[in-house]
C-alpha cells in the first residue's frame, strides 16, 4: 500500500474515533444527567443561577487566589455531584488546558515586565507578568469549563431549556440552543455512516489527485445533507407542536432546599465578588 493509501486510512480511522469520541460524550452527558445526587434533585433553575453566577464572578475576579478558590469550589460541587474525577480531567481539564495553553502561550514571552527567568535555548525572556496573565486565563477557562460541565451532567438538557424560558432568556436563543443539540447527534451519525461507507467500499491505493477528489466530494455531499437535514429535524419538531417554549411535564416548584442552595450559591459568589475586587 503506497504511502497515501496508508495516510488516507489513517485519516479515515481517526475521523471516525473522534466522531464516536463526540457522540459518547453527549450520550454520557444524558446518563449523568439521571442521577440521584442532591445536586441532582435541585431545581434546575436554581442550579443555572448559581453556577453561571460563579462563573461570571470568576471571571470579573482580579485577584488569583480568588480565581483558585472558586475552581475549588466548582471541584467541590462536582464531586458532591458524584461526577467522576476521571471524567473532569479526561473530558474537561484536558481540552481546556490545551486550548488555554496555545492562548496563554505568547503572553509570556509578549507581555511586557519584569524578567522571571530566560529559556536558554531559544533565548526568550518569560516575564512575571506575563506567568501572572496566563495563570488568570488558565484558571478562568477551567472553572467555568468545570462548572458548566457539572451544569450539563446533572441537568438534562430539556430542563435546562425551560429553566432558560422561565427565566425569560429571549425564545430565539432557546430554540437555537434547543434545534443545535438534536442537530449535532443526528449530524455526528450521517458522518459516522458516511465514512464507514466510503472506507468499506474502498479496495487498493488511490492516486494523490483521486484521493482528493473523493475527500473533497465527501465532504459537498455532506453539506448537502446538512442542509436537507436541517430543515427535516425543524419541520418534524413543528409538526410536534414546537413553537420554541419547551413544555414539560415535570414542573418545576422551590422547595426548601432549593432556597437554602440557591442562598448558599448567592452568597459565595457575592463574597467571591467582594473579596476578588
Amino acid at each position: 500500500m503506497s504511502s497515501f493509501g496508508s495516510h488516507r486510512r489513517r485519516f479515515f480511522e481517526h475521523l471516525l474515533g473522534g466522531l464516536l469520541e463526540t457522540a459518547e460524550g453527549i450520550f454520557y452527558a444524558e446518563d449523568m444527567a439521571r442521577g440521584t445526587s442532591p445536586l441532582h434533585r435541585l431545581d434546575p433553575r436554581v442550579k443555572l443561577i448559581g453556577l453561571v453566577a460563579l462563573i461570571g464572578v470568576s471571571t470579573a475576579a482580579a485577584r488569583l487566589c480568588v480565581v483558585a478558590a472558586i475552581l475549588g469550589a466548582a471541584i467541590a460541587i462536582a464531586l458532591v455531584a458524584r461526577v467522576p474525577f476521571g471524567a473532569l480531567a479526561s473530558r474537561v481539564w484536558s481540552g481546556a488546558l490545551a486550548f488555554t495553553l496555545c492562548m496563554a502561550l505568547p503572553a509570556l514571552f509578549l507581555t511586557p515586565g519584569d524578567a522571571a527567568f530566560e529559556i536558554p535555548i531559544a533565548g526568550a525572556t518569560v516575564t512575571r507578568q506575563g506567568l501572572t496573565t496566563a495563570a488568570y486565563l488558565l484558571l478562568r477557562v477551567t472553572t467555568a469549563a468545570t462548572l458548566a460541565f457539572t451544569l450539563v451532567v446533572t441537568t438534562r438538557w430539556t430542563h435546562v431549556l425551560k429553566a432558560l424560558r422561565t427565566l425569560y432568556v429571549p425564545m430565539v436563543l432557546v430554540v437555537v440552543l434547543g434545534m443545535t443539540v438534536r442537530y449535532i447527534v443526528l449530524l455526528l451519525d450521517t458522518a459516522r455512516q458516511m465514512f464507514e461507507a466510503q472506507r468499506s467500499r474502498t479496495l487498493g491505493c488511490l492516486e494523490p489527485a483521486d484521493g482528493r477528489r473523493l475527500i473533497y466530494g465527501t465532504t459537498g455531499v455532506l453539506l448537502g445533507k446538512t442542509m436537507h437535514l436541517s430543515q427535516e429535524v425543524h419541520l418534524a419538531m413543528q409538526a410536534r407542536g414546537f413553537r420554541g417554549e419547551v413544555y414539560l411535564l415535570d414542573e418545576f416548584q422551590l422547595k426548601a432546599v432549593d432556597v437554602v442552595a440557591l442562598a448558599a450559591l448567592a452568597a459565595a459568589a457575592a463574597g467571591a465578588l467582594w473579596a476578588g475586587r
